[in-house]
């Protein structure tokens, strides 16, 4: 007799805490990757699009951190096949730029779960938090961070687990640790060969900037294929309850970009406080988004450091719905003044 059998992931209460996963493949960042990826999501960061500049100012042509995040985000899917919606993101550590040509591999670990209450007429389902580490080529350390997955259970017999999820990645990074990535970057060559205007707005800590204009979602299967997520609720309706939802990290690559457009001169995200995913995306949804300036302080490169909150909305009637909360600090080419305050180029 022939036998079947299905290959899936894991479901919630087939976790252990410490259980690790190390199959998902490795994955180059390719040209190729990079190009299709910023075909979908659109963004205009500079140093990506630019390999010479990027090799004045990095020493190679470099991955846009939101390709970097993205692959490791789907390589960790190999523990959330079965995923009903991811919750948050927490202390995203960049712990170097990839260059292009870079391969990344990243090990998933579960460090806590927490089963939800139990509702009439619901399947029973638990939040289970993660931990990536991703190494390049060399073991070197691109990647640290969290994330929060809420899973089925495969079964009806309660678990027990009660873990606390607040104090999962809940230690802020450091100053000196996000700007380790870009340590021996030359700003100076950005400045010679792309001169700032200074001919924008003049911003300050507490301002808010929003980018005329909302991006429509596309390739959502195609983004998820890209960058090896195999939750099923990414490519099945089935699974998404008739509709499929997009991959979070979709959501966030557009929010990136709109914070490119929204503050010309933005070098690289060094890294994240943390991400709440507030609400569903679907394909076909228009995105916009508002900029929260929260503090602006020199950076070592010589440029800027922006801590930034970016909350993001879908058109929708009656009244547009909150979808992504996403709270990062990055790299501004232009120091700030003396006063603290940054003066943008028109774009």
């Amino acid at each position: 007799m022939t036998a079947r059998h299905v290959v899936e992931g894991p479901w919630f209460d087939e976790l252990e805490v410490g259980q690790e996963f190390t199959s998902a493949p490795g994955c180059t960042l390719t040209a190729g990757r990079a190009a299709t990826h910023q075909a979908l999501v659109g963004d205009r960061l500079v140093l990506p699009l630019d390999d010479d500049l990027a090799t004045r100012v990095a020493g190679a042509p470099v991955a846009h951190p939101a390709l970097v995040w993205n692959v490791a985000i789907g390589q960790s899917t190999v523990a959330t096949h079965h995923v009903r919606a991811n919750l948050f993101y927490r202390r995203l550590a960049l712990l170097r730029q990839p260059a292009i040509g870079d391969t990344l591999r990243t090990v998933t670990r579960v460090v806590a779960l927490r089963e939800n209450t139990r509702r009439a007429g619901r399947p029973p389902t638990g939040l289970a938090a993660l931990r990536m580490t991703t190494r390049d080529q060399e073991g070197r350390a691109v990647l640290d961070f969290y994330r929060c997955a809420m899973l089925p259970l495969r079964g009806t017999a309660a678990t027990g687990r009660a873990d606390d999820l607040d104090a999962v990645g809940a230690e802020p990074l450091g100053e000196d640790d996000l700007e380790a990535s870009v340590a021996g970057w030359d700003l100076g060559a950005w400045a010679r060969t792309r001169p700032p205007r200074g001919d924008g707005a003049v911003v300050r800590a507490g301002d808010v900037v929003v980018p005329l204009g909302g991006d429509v979602v596309t390739g959502a299967p195609e983004l998820a294929r890209l960058t090896l997520n195999v939750a099923r609720v990414h490519h099945d309706e089935r699974a998404a309850g008739g509709r499929r939802l997009v991959y979070g990290g979709h959501t966030i690559a557009l929010a990136s970009a709109q914070a490119a457009r929204a503050l010309p001169g933005l070098v690289t995200v060094l890294g994240w406080a943390g991400c709440d995913h507030v609400g569903p995306v679907h394909e076909e949804d228009v995105l916009d988004s508002e900029v929260l300036v929260e503090r602006i302080r020199p950076s070592r490169t010589g440029g800027a450091v922006l801590d930034l909150r970016v909350r993001v909305r879908a058109h929708a009637e009656p009244e547009p719905r909150p979808v992504l909360d996403w709270r990062f600090s990055a790299l501004h080419v232009s120091p700030p003044t003396s006063g603290g305050e940054l003066r943008l180029d028109r774009g």
